[in-house]
């Protein structure tokens, strides 16, 4: 089981760190949520809590609680520029459907 962030991603996410001045990494998870049911959630970690998972790429850490780990293996965060938006974009090879906004998705 693993989950990994891009260069990219890892550059992005430093340097939001450093511009807050603390932070561990970063926590992946997931919550029920939206039209399609579940929700990805994304946070700042300054404590790492003892069942968390932790996957570390390009010097930046990635905590996953158990119960999202679930829906979340193989997971790939990476950051993308198209036009004038940009954003953290997460490939997940277990979604089997997701809305039409894009906000939500099924496993």
């Amino acid at each position: 089981m693993a989950v990994s962030i891009t260069e990219s991603a890892a550059r992005h996410v430093a340097g939001q760190l450093a511009s807050r001045g603390k932070g561990l990494g970063i926590r992946l998870g997931v919550t029920t949520s939206g039209c399609s049911g579940m929700a990805y959630v994304l946070e700042f970690v300054d404590e790492q809590s003892p069942e968390d998972e932790v996957f570390e790429n390009h010097g930046v850490k990635v905590f996953i609680d158990p119960k999202s780990m679930v829906y979340l293996d193989g997971t790939v965060l990476d950051f993308v520029r198209e036009g004038l938006n940009e954003g953290l974009q997460f490939r997940n090879p277990n979604v089997s459907a997701e809305c039409g906004c894009g906000e939500s998705f099924t496993v």
